[in-house]
């Protein structure tokens, strides 16, 4: 990795900070003046607004609607520190990246009430690197560093309001008058200039309404997650193909697969990867993945693509390893399939939302109490909940640019909510017995089974976005057959 350069000059005058350890302690002025001339210009014009440009603008109408007469602030975040001077890829706030488009660091979307009713729209972001002052190569953000960023002029074009120096909202923000609200946690700069204005339940009442405003996805949000599922396909079909080789190496090699497919695909993974074989499977956020890869075992592979507009896909398939179900695994694996298959036919619009989960439980509690794992009744079981033990989680979640999506939401209108027409979630039932569980056979223990599917609520029921992924177990193994070659 290069190492920036810095100059000696006195510090009201030095746009970058120098690097300790340079290896040139200084820029001489001729130096300079050559780096600020022979430029090429390379404003780009004339470009097409972002795809989802009209339904960020929508948002933003429904957000104003809510909050008339507050000037509400929405931060992206900033770049966080990895080590010393290198840092993590950033990714934008989820409520500033729905409610603009835009997805770079330190950006703010500030609207400011009108005072005949509604909102103006700010989107403070940084300029182009300034070439005068020689911040464009010597900084270590400028942009012979890390690349290109779009001008104030480009960035209106591409996101549908004006734009401004972000070096300056500080200031206007420290200015404002009235009622303030501003989405916490993302920009500490943002909030400081706030602190005077703003209260923690005012501030929570606006993250609040943006988890909301997700429930119910629009066209382009639904459209964005069957491409992530798409290519998650895709990904778990190189995986079943690299099997052999993940026997050689451990589960890193089946991280590393899918990996590659979601950044050729997408803009990253949506959350780690869990890639899961053995006694792993039991463990529900295994991600070190650096476990061994054994033929006669399963794998619980539970990985999304991320789209570059941040949505995510969600998809869990687990699979022999060998391509061939034991006999008890298959008993297992079985369960857990009978268990989706009840919850995906609860899912439907003016179903409660929890009709998915108990209805899967149902399933499951009935095939613990066969296996003489419970006592029956089933009713019993599930009044205390004793299948918990080993179902552990919840059968679902909401999906959209957060895996958990729309987590600020208030409990009547997400788990005790009715489901509606355009909402995505998973329905993702388990059965896990820990290799230290004395309360089963011990040829249950160490076993793992989760089967996940994204779907989105339909006017008449559901559609399952990943059903290009086989679920049943002879469709598994059919499936890896076919692969495998």
């Amino acid at each position: 990795m290069a190492e920036q350069q810095s100059p000696e000059t006195p510090e009201d005058e030095q746009p970058t900070e120098q690097r300790k350890n340079g290896l040139n302690p200084g820029v001489s002025d001729e130096l300079a003046e050559n780096m600020r001339s022979g430029w090429a210009d390379t404003e780009l014009r004339d470009l097409r607004p972002v795809e989802q440009a009209g339904h960020t603008a929508r948002r933003r109408a429904a957000l104003s609607e809510r909050f008339p007469g507050e000037r509400l602030v929405v931060p992206a975040g900033n770049l966080k520190t990895r080590s010393n001077d290198t840092e993590y890829s950033f990714r934008a706030s989820v409520e500033y990246a729905y409610l603009t488009g835009d997805q770079t660091e330190d950006g703010v979307l500030v609207m400011e009430p009108r005072p005949g009713g509604g909102h103006n729209a700010t989107l403070y972001l940084l300029p182009r690197s300034d070439r005068e002052n020689g911040e464009f190569w010597l900084d270590g953000q400028g942009e012979l560093w890390v690349g290109r960023r779009h001008s104030l002029a480009e960035a209106e074009q591409l996101y549908g309001m004006p734009c401004a120096d972000v070096r300056t909202v500080a200031g206007v923000l420290r200015e404002a008058s009235g009622p303030v609200r501003v989405v916490r946690g993302h920009d500490a700069g943002v909030q400081a200039a706030l602190t005077d204005k703003v209260t923690a339940e005012r501030d929570e009442e606006l993250r609040v309404f943006l988890s909301e405003a997700r429930l119910v996805k629009d066209e382009f949000e639904i459209g964005e997650l069957q491409k992530a599922v798409d290519s998650t396909v895709r990904g778990f079909e190189d995986v079943v193909r690299v099997l052999d080789k993940a026997e050689a190496t451990s589960e890193r090699y089946i991280e590393g697969t899918f990996f590659l497919r979601a950044r050729v695909e997408g803009n990253d993974i949506g959350y780690g990867s869990i890639c899961a074989a053995g006694p792993h499977a039991t463990t529900l956020h295994w991600v070190r993945n650096d476990g061994p890869v054994r033929s006669g075992d399963l794998l619980l592979l539970d990985a999304g693509v991320e789209t570059h507009s941040l949505y995510t896909a969600d998809v869990t398939r687990t699979m022999p390893v060998n391509g061939r179900f034991t006999d008890l695994q298959r008993t297992i694996y079985d369960a857990v399939y009978e268990a989706q298959e009840a919850g995906i036919a609860a899912v439907r619009p003016g179903a409660k939302y929890l009709d998915f989960h108990r209805a899967a439980q149902r399933v499951l509690a009935a095939k613990l109490v066969e296996w003489g794992l419970l006592d029956g009744p089933v009713e019993k079981v599930l009044e205390l909940g004793l299948q918990r033990r080993w179902t552990l989680h919840g059968t679902g979640h909401m999906l959209g640019m957060d895996v958990h999506d729309c987590a600020a939401a208030r409990r009547e209108a997400y788990a005790e909510g009715t489901l509606e027409p355009g909402m995505c979630l998973t329905v993702e039932p388990g059965l896990y017995f820990q290799s230290d569980d004395l309360t089963v056979p011990e040829e249950y223990r160490g076993i793992g089974v989760r089967i996940e599917d994204d779907l989105v609520v339909t006017e008449d029921g559901n559609r399952n976005l990943s059903a290009a992924l086989p679920r049943r177990s002879a469709d598994v193994e059919a499936w890896m057959a076919a692969l495998r070659g």
